[in-house]
C-alpha cells in the first residue's frame, strides 16, 4: 500500500482522530480500547471526541473508507514484466496493507457487522483479489515459473486469497502473537506461499522467500 501523500497543512481534529484510533485499535485491538482512552490518547475531551464522532460506529466507517480506498488502489495492480518479482512486489503491497489495517483483518469479531462499508464492498473485494493473484499466478505459469494446470489457477488463487485475509484472524484464534513486530503478517504471507512453493522454479520460490523476510525485517525497523 503506498503511502498518503503528505500535505503541508495540519490535520484538522477528525483527521487527527481517526489517526489515533487506527493506531490504537491495531496496536491494543478494538474491543480493548475505550473512548476515554482515545480521547486522551489525542489530547482532547470526550466531549470533543463525540462532537466529530456521534457513536462509535461512525468513527468505525471514518477508518474503513480510508481502508477502501487502500482496497481500491491495491485492486489496480496487474504482473508486468517480471513475474516473480512483480508478485513480491504484490505480496510487499498486501503487507502494508495487512499492517496498516491490522484490527480489520484481526479483530472481526470484535467490531462484527458494524462497519457497513466492509460488509456492503466484501465480496466484491474478494472477488476482486481473485482475479488479481489469479493474474499474478497466470504470469508464473507462462514464464515457466510454476507448474500448475491453468485450469486449476482459479482454485490456487481462492486459496491463498482465504489464507492471506484470514491469517492474522486464525492466528488470534489459536492464542499465537499478533501484535506489531510479532511476525504474524510476514508468516501469513509465507504460509499461503506453501500452498505452490513445491511446483514453483527453486529460483523463484527462493526468490519469494526471501522477499518476504526481507519485508518483515523492514517492517521491525520501520
Amino acid at each position: 500500500m503506498k503511502p498518503r501523500p503528505q500535505s503541508t497543512r495540519a490535520p484538522s481534529t477528525r483527521e487527527r482522530i481517526v489517526d489515533t484510533a487506527l493506531a490504537l485499535f491495531n496496536r491494543q485491538g478494538y474491543g480493548a480500547v475505550s473512548t476515554a482512552m482515545l480521547a486522551a490518547e489525542c489530547g482532547i475531551a470526550e466531549g470533543n471526541l463525540w462532537y466529530h464522532f456521534k457513536t462509535r460506529a461512525a468513527l468505525l466507517d471514518a477508518i474503513v473508507e480510508r481502508f477502501g480506498e487502500a482496497i481500491e488502489a491495491r485492486l489496480t495492480l496487474r504482473p508486468g514484466g517480471d513475474p516473480a518479482g512483480d508478485y513480491a512486489a504484490y505480496l510487499a503491497e498486501l503487507m502494508a496493507e495487512f499492517r496498516a489495517f491490522r484490527f480489520l483483518y484481526r479483530d472481526q469479531q470484535a467490531y462484527g457487522e458494524q462497519a457497513e462499508i466492509v460488509r456492503g464492498n466484501a465480496p466484491r473485494w474478494l472477488e476482486m483479489t481473485f482475479d488479481q493473484i489469479e493474474a499474478y499466478l497466470a504470469a508464473l505459469v507462462e514464464a515457466g515459473l510454476l507448474d500448475w494446470p491453468r485450469e486449476r489457477l482459479r482454485d490456487l488463487a481462492i486459496n491463498a486469497t482465504i489464507i492471506l485475509r484470514y491469517g492474522l484472524e486464525h492466528y488470534r484464534e489459536l492464542g499465537e502473537p499478533i501484535t506489531e513486530g510479532g511476525g504474524a503478517v510476514r508468516r501469513t504471507l509465507t504460509r499461503h506461499l506453501t500452498l505452490f512453493e513445491h511446483r514453483l522454479d527453486p529460483a523463484a520460490a527462493a526468490r519469494l522467500r526471501a522477499a518476504i523476510a526481507a519485508m518483515g525485517a523492514e517492517a521491525l525497523a520501520a
